[in-house]
């Protein structure tokens, strides 16, 4: 019981994730689709920054910058790495553009087929092909 209260935070990422994988793959509407999708994606990003933390470290900002290099070298493991972090934004903004580039398309899809269910749009695309 203590490792699922201790690791609480990871649960909800794997619920999170779950939870848009499976609007990913069972649901039929392109729009619930694409929440989906960024659920997951949000999860994620979540899960990396989760991880890129630790307990009692602060910003890699040297306040000193006369001190030695063993010195520096020793104080490393009280410094947070701002990699996993850096690269989170990079993620976040990624996954913006995804998400807008694809309500586009969603809009333009809708305005040729009239819906935005994906048995709908293939039964639409099949008929077509047949004529």
């Amino acid at each position: 019981m203590e490792f699922i209260i201790g690791k609480f935070n990871y649960w909800v990422y794997i619920i999170l994730m779950m939870i848009g994988f499976y609007a990913m793959i069972a649901k039929s509407n392109l729009v619930k689709k694409l929440v989906g999708m960024n659920i997951f994606q949000t999860a994620i990003i979540l899960f990396f920054i989760s991880i890129g933390s630790k307990k009692g470290a602060t910003i890699p900002i040297i306040q000193d910058g006369h001190g030695d290099a063993v010195n520096q070298a020793v104080n490393v493991a009280q410094y947070m790495n701002p990699l996993p972090h850096v690269l989170m934004l990079t993620a976040i903004v990624v996954m913006v553009s995804t998400f807008g580039v694809a309500l586009a398309l969603i809009i333009m899809i809708f305005r040729r087929y009239k819906t935005l269910e994906e048995d709908e749009i293939l039964e639409i695309l099949r008929s077509e092909e047949n004529k």
